[in-house]
């Protein structure tokens, strides 16, 4: 179900009835029936292709045993990506009009993550960030278009967020390109320090009037993303596992890691939609804390899947890593996503100490898989599936005393 295309409060009517260009107001914050759109959509499989590719290097690197620098790439570039998408989400959840001009500057944000995705190979392998830059350079901008049209139609307070963020978004891109100039010795410094300060926009933009995001709508948002993401895992596993059968006669050392590789993402899923997070989004501090703190979620859940690559390369003797290495590959990301999870809003909706501690619990457990060498996988794997029983069988006990009921997140 996709959501009207005109914010609450307008005139209703079809398409053609409307003018293509309309002013940029802020939506309702409590609009019924607010779900994403096709466009929306469209904006997070395009970005989808960029953390794919993130992904494949990533694979690369700690196939040949360039672990640490090949993790400090990825970390590098998937904040590109996670944070030009982040901020289009939240910005749609309170401005989309869907109209001609709206839809144009998205197009043109997607066409920067392109851009982006085309270079993500160079700057691992050759550390040529131009490509990277520009890309983002170009959603960025695009970006603080978006927030100029909404700073011409708006009141005095929502206008001053808006140019803030406008003017917060520009000043943030002149640093970046310095990325394009700098020696290489220089710019993890200069890189740093503009990652601070793009975090520091959105709280300098909404200090004093908070922009009217939906909290449904913006619940949705980020599970349509962990569902793709969760899907490239899958895909990205699948291919790899292909390989292995085909090019190399292995259903013996891949069938272990296909199986527990299929019980982590399935569990993944179970934990992360298993709370109603929506209801935890109630206050500016804590969606600051619930939207920032998705980039670990997001960032490991796609490093699982490319950890399972890494775990069936290694397997069929194609990867120049210890097994150790390569079952920490999937080991260490699921574990974070667990904690990060659990930290983010699953503890919010547990009783007792018995629940809290089943995802913190499962994380060590996954950890201590590590060094059980080819069977880690497996085993992590039927962790997180006894992980998720434990937590439905707990809860069902839990509900069938009505005094015992779950608390609203706080």
């Amino acid at each position: 179900m996709t959501s009207s295309p005109h914010p609450a409060g307008e005139a209703s009517g079809p398409p053609g009835a409307r003018p293509p260009v309309r002013p940029l107001k802020a939506r309702g914050r409590h609009e019924r029936h607010r779900a994403a759109t096709p466009l929306e959509l469209l904006f997070d499989l395009c970005f989808v292709v960029a953390i794919a590719q993130a992904g494949v290097q990533l694979v690369h690197s700690v196939a040949e045993d360039h672990a640490g620098q090949g993790v400090l790439d990825y970390a590098m570039i998937f904040f590109a990506i996670w944070w030009a998408w982040m901020n289009f989400t939240w910005f749609a959840s309170a401005y989309d009009n869907d109209d001609v001009l709206y839809r144009i500057v998205t197009l043109v944000q997607m066409a920067g993550v392109l851009v982006l995705a085309a270079g993500i190979s160079r700057a691992f392998e050759d550390h040529d960030y131009a490509a990277v830059v520009i890309g983002y350079v170009i959603m960025r901008v695009a970006m603080s278009v978006q927030w100029l049209r909404a700073a011409r139609t708006s009141g005095a307070a929502e206008r001053a967020m808006a140019l803030r963020y406008a003017g917060g978004v520009l000043v943030c891109q002149i640093g970046w390109l310095g990325l394009l100039v700098l020696p290489e010795g220089g710019r993890g410094w200069l890189y740093l320090a503009m990652v601070v300060l793009e975090l520091c926009v959105p709280l300098f933009a909404e200090r004093r009037h908070m922009s009217s995001w939906h909290p449904h709508h913006i619940s949705e948002r980020y599970g349509l993303l962990t569902i793709i993401v969760l899907g490239e895992t899958i895909a990205a596993a699948t291919v790899a596992v292909k390989s292995g059968i085909e090019e190399n006669d292995a259903l013996g050392e891949v069938l272990p890691i296909a199986a527990g590789g299929l019980l982590i993402v399935f569990a993944a899923w179970w934990i992360y939609f298993v709370v109603p997070v929506h209801s935890h989004l109630r206050t500016s501090r804590q969606s600051f804390v619930w939207g920032y703190g998705h980039y670990l979620v997001f960032a490991s859940a796609a490093a699982i899947g490319a950890g399972l690559e890494v775990a069936v390369e290694q397997a069929v003797g194609a990867a120049h890593i210890s097994t150790l290495a390569a079952s920490a590959a999937v080991t260490l990301p699921t574990a974070l996503f667990l904690l990060t999870v659990w930290a983010l809003h699953a503890r919010h909706f547990k009783v007792g100490i018995a629940e809290q501690l089943v995802l913190p619990t499962a994380a060590l457990l996954v950890i201590c898989c590590t060094f059980l060498g080819d069977m880690a996988v497996l085993v992590a794997g039927i962790v997180l599936a006894l992980s998720v029983a434990a937590g439905v069988a707990l809860t069902a006990r839990r509900t069938g005393h009505p005094r015992a009921a779950a608390p609203t997140a706080t």
